[in-house]
């Protein structure tokens, strides 16, 4: 599959409703969206309180539906164009029937669970259709998406209006991935699903969580990702052991987390250390700054130092961090062979996942040949910054059912 053959947000929208009124006969009045990410630099430091540049993408998951006039909640889920539902039902927790959300399968339900656990608000029972075009296991962050997408339904379905700021709501939809997924994530992929800004990356302090965006206009610069399509088993629970050896380095030299512990800290603590706790400061403290520097030359519109820092970003991950694979280093290269490229990396947790590449816009066609000679099964997206979050009303009188 290629970019081309990706549904478009009306084409998702549409496809959605239409699924909604066929398995439950009625018109949804419903329908959020939220976006996946890339982040451009700035890989394994939200969890160590760093700076991050995502940008949100056009790739997103809707949630079309309606109340039901229950305390159930059913939920069906679907990839666009494909007859293949998977279905859930479970009640509301509440004080009459006794009912408790906890983990289980399948695990996309989790999610959304979680998100029902942590919403700030009032809850009723609903019927939905879940449909994403954003890839799930890339490292595009469908999970911050369908979490993200989740809160903001559940608020349209409460008819609120809402007291809860934007941050509080990010905070919300990560702590419903701390608690019923076990992934002990940062902030960044569901703050930048809710605060994205089209033709914008944003700049995040991960410890204060104050933001700047940064425009993203020029068009003879574009962002190509380039999913392998593999996703390899080690990658979650080697997440999981990444933060804890990021913790023993703070804690060994005496900082509450990676943010606050310099080069020289490193280099006087590296024997105490150990050479594989070592690797991965390095590279943390190493990215928080080239996160820094890249959003600097982004406001100059200084590509070829931002692509550097990009390359940079992608060498440590490999060689320090040490959660790159075989499919990203052969994209990675494939694309740094190419006239026009600025810089090219893995994004996302790793070991598997996508690639991101700054480059000319002329030079978009020559990299995807180049990758399609070197590496058997990509698939490109063609991406420019896109929007955060949203609610619209699903417009069934347009919909020919």
């Amino acid at each position: 599959m290629n970019a081309s053959e990706t549904a478009s947000f009306d084409e998702l929208v549409e496809f959605s409703t239409k699924k909604f009124y066929h398995i439950f006969k009625r018109y949804s009045t419903i329908c959020s969206c939220a976006p996946g990410r890339v982040n451009l630099i700035g890989e394994h430091t939200d969890y160590n309180n760093g700076f991050v540049l995502p940008m949100a993408l056009p790739l997103v998951t809707v949630i079309v539906g309606q109340k039901n006039n229950t305390s159930m909640c059913h939920i069906i889920t679907t990839c666009p164009f494909v007859d293949d539902p998977k279905e859930i039902k479970f009640p509301l927790p509440n004080e009459e029937n006794g009912a408790t959300l906890k983990p289980e399968k399948p695990t996309w339900a989790n999610y959304l669970k979680g998100v029902i656990a942590n919403f700030k608000g009032d809850l009723v029972g609903f019927d939905a259709v879940i449909s994403t075009t954003v890839p799930v296991g890339g490292g595009l962050s469908s999970s911050a998406a369908l979490e993200v997408a989740s809160y903001c339904f559940l608020e349209a379905l409460s008819n609120q209006t809402s007291s809860v700021g934007l941050i509080d709501k990010a905070l919300a939809c990560q702590k419903a991935e701390h608690d019923f997924l076990g992934m002990p994530c940062g902030i960044m992929d569901q703050f930048i699903s809710f605060m994205g800004k089209k033709d914008h990356a944003l700049l995040l302090d991960c410890r204060s969580l104050n933001y700047e965006l940064i425009k993203v206009t020029d068009p003879e610069i574009t962002i190509l990702i380039t999913n392998t399509n593999v996703r390899h088993k080690l990658a979650e629970s080697q997440y999981s052991n990444r933060k804890r050896q990021c913790e023993k380095a703070s804690e060994i030299i005496g900082k509450d987390s990676l943010r606050d512990v310099t080069l020289e800290d490193l280099k006087n603590q590296r024997e105490i250390l150990g050479e594989e706790i070592y690797k991965r400061a390095l590279h943390v403290v190493g990215e928080i700054q080239r996160t820094v520097d890249a959003a600097a030359e982004l406001k100059k519109e200084n590509h070829s130092k931002v692509g550097s820092l990009m390359t940079e970003s992608h060498i440590s991950l490999r060689d320090n961090y040490e959660v790159s694979c075989p499919e990203l280093d052969t994209v990675v290269n494939a694309a740094l062979e190419v006239d026009g490229v600025y810089g090219s990396r893995m994004t996302g947790g790793g070991f598997g996942g996508c690639t991101v590449t700054l480059l000319k816009t002329s030079a978009v066609t020559r990299v995807i040949e180049n990758i399609k000679m070197k590496y058997a099964n990509p698939t490109f997206y063609v991406c420019r910054p896109g929007d955060g979050a949203k609610v619209i009303m699903a417009e069934n009188e347009l919909m020919d059912m």
